[in-house]
């Protein structure tokens, strides 16, 4: 079971915006509270033990999961009869290939 995307995303960006505090923020006690608490959660959410795989594995689920949301492309339609029909699988194909290659 994993966590979903957007309470991932939360707890990512949360981290990031924790630990780009200045040393003497860091240093109060509730921000660096905080700051462990967020490092824990991660590291629980993703599966790993320390936070540098947590944060790997949480940027990699999420970029899997923008992917994957992509729309994919409409199908091609289908060929017509005659010569002006010939060239329509050619045209599918370089479509799709295009498709794949954006994707």
């Amino acid at each position: 079971m994993s966590a979903r995307p957007a309470v991932l995303r939360e707890l990512l960006e949360r981290y990031e915006r924790l630990s780009a505090q200045s040393p003497e923020v860091l240093a109060e006690p509730r921000i660096g509270d905080l700051l462990r608490d967020t490092a824990y959660t991660l590291c629980v959410t993703t599966g790993t033990r320390d936070i540098d795989a947590a944060l790997a594995a949480a940027r990699a689920r999420l970029a899997g999961t923008a992917k994957a949301t992509v729309p994919a492309p409409a199908p091609a339609p289908a060929p017509e009869s005659g010569a002006r029909g010939a060239d329509t699988p050619k045209v599918a194909d370089e479509a799709r290939k295009t498709a794949l290659e954006a994707a």
